[in-house]
Protein backbone atom coordinates (compact mmCIF):
# COMPACT_ATOMS: atom_id res chain seq x y z
CA UNK A 1 0.00 0.00 0.00
CA UNK A 2 1.36 3.69 -0.74
CA UNK A 3 1.46 6.06 1.97
CA UNK A 4 0.12 9.54 1.38
CA UNK A 5 1.91 12.58 2.98
CA UNK A 6 1.30 13.67 6.03
CA UNK A 7 -0.17 10.07 7.48
CA UNK A 8 1.63 8.37 10.23
CA UNK A 9 2.42 5.32 7.68
CA UNK A 10 4.13 8.36 5.24
CA UNK A 11 6.43 9.61 8.44
CA UNK A 12 7.31 5.95 9.50
CA UNK A 13 8.84 5.24 5.62
CA UNK A 14 12.32 5.90 4.93
CA UNK A 15 13.61 8.76 2.60
CA UNK A 16 14.01 6.17 -0.17
CA UNK A 17 10.75 4.28 -0.01
CA UNK A 18 8.82 7.89 0.38
CA UNK A 19 10.58 9.15 -3.15
CA UNK A 20 9.67 6.06 -4.41
CA UNK A 21 5.83 5.75 -3.45
CA UNK A 22 5.63 9.27 -4.61
CA UNK A 23 7.22 8.27 -8.20
CA UNK A 24 4.65 6.06 -8.33
CA UNK A 25 1.54 8.45 -7.97
CA UNK A 26 3.53 10.94 -10.03
CA UNK A 27 4.60 8.46 -13.21
CA UNK A 28 0.48 6.99 -12.98
CA UNK A 29 -0.77 10.40 -12.85
CA UNK A 30 1.36 12.64 -15.56
CA UNK A 31 3.50 9.47 -16.94
CA UNK A 32 7.27 9.16 -17.02
CA UNK A 33 7.87 12.27 -19.53
CA UNK A 34 5.64 14.72 -17.67
CA UNK A 35 6.85 14.07 -14.27
CA UNK A 36 9.74 15.72 -12.59
CA UNK A 37 12.21 15.00 -10.12
CA UNK A 38 11.23 18.12 -8.14
CA UNK A 39 7.41 17.68 -8.12
CA UNK A 40 7.90 14.15 -7.08
CA UNK A 41 10.84 15.26 -4.31
CA UNK A 42 8.34 17.82 -3.06
CA UNK A 43 5.29 15.33 -2.13
CA UNK A 44 8.04 12.90 -0.91
CA UNK A 45 9.01 15.84 1.36
CA UNK A 46 12.74 15.76 0.26
CA UNK A 47 15.19 18.09 -1.65
CA UNK A 48 15.75 17.22 -5.67
CA UNK A 49 19.12 16.53 -4.27
CA UNK A 50 18.49 13.77 -2.22
CA UNK A 51 16.22 11.98 -4.95
CA UNK A 52 19.66 11.90 -6.84
CA UNK A 53 21.29 10.44 -4.04
CA UNK A 54 19.13 7.99 -3.79
CA UNK A 55 18.61 6.75 -7.12
CA UNK A 56 20.64 8.97 -9.93
CA UNK A 57 18.58 9.43 -12.44
CA UNK A 58 15.18 10.15 -12.75
CA UNK A 59 15.08 6.33 -15.31
CA UNK A 60 16.83 4.56 -12.45
CA UNK A 61 14.12 5.55 -10.41
CA UNK A 62 11.27 4.73 -12.99
CA UNK A 63 13.45 1.13 -13.00
CA UNK A 64 12.81 0.68 -8.76
CA UNK A 65 9.13 1.93 -9.43
CA UNK A 66 8.94 -1.13 -12.18
CA UNK A 67 10.66 -3.22 -10.11
CA UNK A 68 8.46 -2.26 -6.81
CA UNK A 69 5.18 -2.96 -8.47
CA UNK A 70 6.02 -6.17 -10.24
CA UNK A 71 7.35 -7.57 -7.11
CA UNK A 72 3.82 -6.35 -5.40
CA UNK A 73 2.32 -8.38 -8.32
CA UNK A 74 4.05 -11.50 -8.29
CA UNK A 75 3.66 -11.65 -4.18
CA UNK A 76 -0.17 -11.97 -4.83
CA UNK A 77 -0.66 -14.36 -7.62
CA UNK A 78 2.26 -16.58 -6.05
CA UNK A 79 0.08 -16.76 -2.71
CA UNK A 80 -3.12 -17.05 -4.96
CA UNK A 81 -1.71 -19.72 -7.01
CA UNK A 82 -0.21 -21.35 -4.41
CA UNK A 83 -3.81 -21.19 -2.58
CA UNK A 84 -2.68 -19.55 -0.01
CA UNK A 85 -5.32 -16.73 -0.26
CA UNK A 86 -8.24 -18.68 -2.35
CA UNK A 87 -9.15 -20.30 0.99
CA UNK A 88 -9.76 -16.93 2.86
CA UNK A 89 -12.08 -14.80 0.30
CA UNK A 90 -11.68 -11.64 2.66
CA UNK A 91 -7.80 -11.72 2.33
CA UNK A 92 -8.16 -12.30 -1.36
CA UNK A 93 -10.47 -8.68 -1.55
CA UNK A 94 -8.29 -7.04 0.74
CA UNK A 95 -5.13 -8.07 -1.30
CA UNK A 96 -6.27 -7.00 -4.03
CA UNK A 97 -7.68 -3.48 -3.09
CA UNK A 98 -3.91 -2.84 -1.98
CA UNK A 99 -2.54 -3.78 -5.83
CA UNK A 100 -4.68 -0.96 -7.47
CA UNK A 101 -2.00 1.57 -7.38
CA UNK A 102 0.58 -1.01 -9.05
CA UNK A 103 -1.84 -2.08 -11.59
CA UNK A 104 -2.49 1.47 -12.25
CA UNK A 105 1.04 2.48 -12.63
CA UNK A 106 1.86 -0.80 -14.83
CA UNK A 107 -1.20 0.42 -17.38
CA UNK A 108 0.46 3.77 -17.28
CA UNK A 109 3.76 2.74 -18.11
CA UNK A 110 2.65 0.06 -20.99
CA UNK A 111 0.62 3.27 -22.87
CA UNK A 112 4.18 5.25 -22.69
CA UNK A 113 5.19 2.40 -25.30
CA UNK A 114 8.79 2.89 -23.87
CA UNK A 115 11.60 0.11 -23.61
CA UNK A 116 10.61 -0.18 -19.80
CA UNK A 117 7.09 -1.33 -21.13
CA UNK A 118 7.97 -3.99 -22.97
CA UNK A 119 10.35 -5.58 -20.44
CA UNK A 120 7.24 -5.10 -18.12
CA UNK A 121 5.10 -7.10 -20.18
CA UNK A 122 7.23 -9.42 -21.54
CA UNK A 123 7.82 -9.89 -17.10
CA UNK A 124 3.66 -10.11 -16.59
CA UNK A 125 3.45 -12.35 -19.71
CA UNK A 126 6.00 -14.81 -18.25
CA UNK A 127 4.68 -15.06 -14.95
CA UNK A 128 1.14 -15.80 -16.31
CA UNK A 129 2.78 -18.17 -18.77
CA UNK A 130 3.84 -19.99 -16.02
CA UNK A 131 0.52 -20.74 -14.16
CA UNK A 132 -1.08 -21.46 -17.15
CA UNK A 133 1.27 -24.36 -17.95
CA UNK A 134 0.76 -25.73 -14.28
CA UNK A 135 -3.47 -25.05 -14.63
CA UNK A 136 -2.82 -26.87 -17.96
CA UNK A 137 -1.60 -30.38 -16.35
CA UNK A 138 -5.10 -30.43 -14.93
CA UNK A 139 -7.34 -29.68 -17.83
CA UNK A 140 -9.03 -33.14 -19.41
CA UNK A 141 -8.44 -31.76 -22.87
CA UNK A 142 -5.33 -30.38 -24.05
CA UNK A 143 -4.89 -26.33 -25.10
CA UNK A 144 -5.25 -25.18 -28.66
CA UNK A 145 -2.93 -22.51 -28.48
CA UNK A 146 0.40 -22.27 -26.77
CA UNK A 147 0.52 -20.76 -23.22
CA UNK A 148 2.71 -17.80 -24.17
CA UNK A 149 -0.28 -16.35 -26.94
CA UNK A 150 -3.01 -17.16 -24.06
CA UNK A 151 -0.68 -15.44 -21.62
CA UNK A 152 -0.51 -12.39 -23.79
CA UNK A 153 -3.74 -11.92 -24.24
CA UNK A 154 -4.93 -12.80 -20.37
CA UNK A 155 -2.48 -9.74 -19.93
CA UNK A 156 -3.54 -7.43 -21.85
CA UNK A 157 -7.42 -8.00 -20.88
CA UNK A 158 -6.71 -7.29 -17.15
CA UNK A 159 -4.80 -4.61 -17.61
CA UNK A 160 -7.32 -3.29 -19.70
CA UNK A 161 -9.47 -2.88 -16.72
CA UNK A 162 -7.03 -0.13 -14.98
CA UNK A 163 -6.00 1.51 -18.09
CA UNK A 164 -9.54 2.10 -19.27
CA UNK A 165 -11.04 2.68 -15.62
CA UNK A 166 -12.73 5.73 -16.36
CA UNK A 167 -15.11 4.40 -19.08
CA UNK A 168 -15.35 0.96 -16.88
CA UNK A 169 -16.27 3.40 -14.22
CA UNK A 170 -18.72 5.05 -15.94
CA UNK A 171 -20.40 1.86 -17.04
CA UNK A 172 -20.58 0.25 -13.70
CA UNK A 173 -21.84 2.96 -11.54
CA UNK A 174 -18.70 3.45 -9.39
CA UNK A 175 -15.46 4.07 -9.65
CA UNK A 176 -13.61 0.94 -9.56
CA UNK A 177 -10.98 1.85 -7.47
CA UNK A 178 -13.25 2.70 -4.63
CA UNK A 179 -14.47 -0.30 -2.01
CA UNK A 180 -18.03 -0.15 -4.12
CA UNK A 181 -16.83 -0.05 -7.78
CA UNK A 182 -13.94 -3.13 -6.60
CA UNK A 183 -16.26 -5.14 -5.39
CA UNK A 184 -19.26 -4.13 -8.54
CA UNK A 185 -16.13 -5.14 -10.71
CA UNK A 186 -14.89 -8.23 -8.82
CA UNK A 187 -18.27 -10.09 -9.11
CA UNK A 188 -18.20 -9.35 -12.80
CA UNK A 189 -15.31 -11.32 -13.06
CA UNK A 190 -16.18 -14.04 -10.62
CA UNK A 191 -19.99 -14.09 -12.97
CA UNK A 192 -17.15 -13.93 -16.58
CA UNK A 193 -14.71 -16.54 -15.70
CA UNK A 194 -17.08 -19.15 -13.91
CA UNK A 195 -19.03 -19.38 -16.62
CA UNK A 196 -18.05 -20.12 -20.31
CA UNK A 197 -19.27 -17.88 -22.83
CA UNK A 198 -19.04 -20.88 -25.42
CA UNK A 199 -18.91 -24.77 -25.42
CA UNK A 200 -16.32 -26.95 -25.92
CA UNK A 201 -18.38 -28.32 -28.94
CA UNK A 202 -18.56 -24.64 -30.29
CA UNK A 203 -14.94 -24.30 -29.81
CA UNK A 204 -14.01 -27.10 -31.82
CA UNK A 205 -16.36 -25.93 -34.88
CA UNK A 206 -14.84 -22.55 -34.94
CA UNK A 207 -11.31 -24.25 -34.58
CA UNK A 208 -12.77 -26.68 -37.53
CA UNK A 209 -13.20 -23.34 -39.29
CA UNK A 210 -9.55 -21.60 -38.86
CA UNK A 211 -7.90 -24.94 -39.99
CA UNK A 212 -9.65 -25.10 -43.31
CA UNK A 213 -7.71 -24.14 -46.03
CA UNK A 214 -7.53 -20.34 -47.11
CA UNK A 215 -8.28 -19.16 -43.23
CA UNK A 216 -4.29 -18.52 -43.00
CA UNK A 217 -4.13 -20.30 -39.83
CA UNK A 218 -2.57 -23.93 -41.23
CA UNK A 219 -3.59 -26.73 -39.65
CA UNK A 220 -2.55 -27.03 -36.47
CA UNK A 221 -2.40 -29.86 -33.88
CA UNK A 222 -2.96 -29.31 -29.95
CA UNK A 223 -0.64 -28.27 -28.04
CA UNK A 224 0.92 -30.73 -25.48
CA UNK A 225 2.36 -30.26 -21.49
CA UNK A 226 5.39 -31.52 -22.80
CA UNK A 227 6.10 -28.89 -26.06
CA UNK A 228 5.49 -26.23 -23.51
CA UNK A 229 8.00 -27.39 -20.94
CA UNK A 230 10.44 -28.05 -23.47
CA UNK A 231 10.00 -23.95 -24.72
CA UNK A 232 10.97 -23.44 -20.93
CA UNK A 233 14.19 -25.67 -20.77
Amino acid sequence: MLAERGGAAFEDLTARARIRDAALRYFTEYGFTQATIREIARAAGVSPGLVRHHFGSKEALRQACDAYALEALHGFYDQTLNGDRLSHPRSTMDARHTLHPFQRYLARALIDESEAAARIFDDLVAMTERSLIQADRQRPDPPIADAASRAALMVAMALGIPTFHQHISRAVGADIFSDEGDRRVALALLDVHSHSVISPETAASLRDGLDEPGSGSGNRAPFTHSQEEHRHE
